[in-house]
C-alpha cells in the first residue's frame, strides 16, 4: 500500500490537463514525429521502473531507522551527479561539485540528528536487505531522473506543459498496475480491513490519509518531472534535497517543533549549496548571452549594409 499510493493519484492531473492545454511556444523548432509505439514503450518501462523504486523505498522505510533512512537517501544526488555527466552531458564546474557536495553532507547532518530508534524486532538480515533496499532506491532514482531528462531531449521532443502531465499520468498510469498487482500478489490486500479498523483515528481518516497522501505525491512528482524539463535533472534534485534540509523550518512553523543548532547548521549549508548551484547557472547564462551577442554582431559585420541605414 505504501508503494501504491505513491502514484495511484494520478487521475487527479487530468484536470490541469484538460483546463489548461498547453500551447508550443513559437520559438520551438519542428522536429521528427516519433512512432506512438515507441513512446507507449517508453512510459510501460519507465512506470515499472518507477513502481521498483517505490517498493525499494518502502522496503527500506519498513526495516531502517528514520535517521539511518534519510542518511542512505542523501546518497542520491551524488547518483544522480554521476548519471547527468554520462547520459546528460552535464558540465561540472567547482560551483557544482560544491552545491552537490554541500547539499549532500546538509541532508546527511539531518539524518545524524535524528535520534529515532530502530524497529523493534527487526533481524540482522532485514536490516542489512533494508539497508541495500534503500541504496539500490536511491541509485534507481536518480537514474530514472536522467532517464526522464533524457526522453524530453531524444524521444519526446516537445515544448509544452502538457508534455509534462502526460510523462507523470502515464508513468503513473502504469507504476500503478504493477503495485496493485504485487498487493494482490502478495496477499497484503486482506490485511488493509485490519489495518483500517486498528487506525487509532478511525476508519475515516485512514482513507482520508491515504487520499491526501496520494495526491500530495502526484503534486510533487508534477514538480519534480517539470524542473526536469525546465532545467536538468540535477537541478530538480539539488531542489529535492534543499526542501529536505527546510522540512525542520516547516516543522517548527506547523508542529512547533524544537529548532536546534544542528538543524540551523544544516538549512544555512542547504542554502549555501543551492545558492552556489543557482550562480553557476546565472553564469552560464550570462556566457550564453555573451556569445549570442558576439555572434550576431559578427553577422551584422560581415553583412551588408544594416535594415535601419537602408530605410
Amino acid at each position: 500500500m505504501a508503494t501504491l499510493v505513491q502514484t495511484i493519484g494520478f487521475p487527479i492531473l487530468f484536470i490541469p490537463y484538460f483546463l489548461f492545454p498547453s500551447i508550443t511556444t513559437s520559438s520551438s523548432t519542428p522536429t521528427t514525429s516519433v512512432s506512438p509505439r515507441v513512446i507507449f514503450l517508453l512510459y510501460v518501462v519507465l512506470g515499472a521502473l518507477i513502481a521498483g523504486d517505490n517498493m525499494l523505498y518502502s522496503v527500506g522505510l519498513l526495516y531502517l531507522s528514520a535517521s539511518t533512512y534519510s542518511l542512505i537517501c542523501a546518497t542520491q544526488l551524488a547518483f544522480n551527479a554521476v548519471f547527468s555527466f554520462f547520459l546528460n552531458s552535464q558540465k561540472f564546474t567547482a560551483l557544482i561539485f560544491n552545491s552537490v557536495v554541500v547539499l549532500s553532507l546538509s541532508a546527511s547532518l539531518l539524518a545524524v540528528n535524528d535520534n529515532s530508534d530502530e524497529p523493534s524486532g527487526v533481524s540482522k538480515k532485514n536490516y542489512a536487505f533494508g539497508f541495500v533496499a534503500t541504496l539500490g532506491a536511491s541509485a534507481l532514482y536518480a537514474f530514472l531522473l536522467s532517464i526522464m531528462q533524457l526522453s524530453f531531449q531524444k524521444v519526446i521532443k516537445k515544448e509544452t506543459f502538457s508534455v509534462v502531465l502526460e510523462l507523470q499520468i502515464y508513468t503513473s498510469f502504469f507504476a500503478t498496475c504493477v503495485s496493485t498487482i504485487g498487493l494482490f500478489a502478495s496477499g497484503e490486500w486482506r490485511t488493509l480491513g485490519g489495518e483500517m479498523d486498528s487506525f487509532g483515528k478511525g476508519g475515516m481518516a485512514y482513507v482520508m490519509t491515504l487520499v491526501w497522501t496520494a495526491v500530495a505525491w502526484q503534486v510533487c512528482s508534477v514538480g519534480v518531472v517539470g524542473l526536469i524539463f525546465v532545467v536538468s535533472s540535477l537541478f530538480s534534485n539539488v531542489i529535492s534535497t534543499l526542501s529536505l534540509a527546510l522540512t525542520p523550518l516547516a516543522a517548527l512553523v506547523v508542529f512547533h517543533d524544537k529548532m536546534n543548532g544542528v538543524k540551523l547548521i544544516a538549512m544555512l549549508m542547504a542554502l549555501w549549496g543551492f545558492c552556489t548551484y543557482i550562480y553557476q547557472n546565472y553564469l552560464d547564462d550570462l556566457k550564453a548571452k555573451r556569445e549570442q551577442t558576439d555572434a550576431t554582431g559578427a553577422v551584422l559585420s560581415e553583412g551588408s549594409t544594416p535594415l535601419l541605414l537602408e530605410a
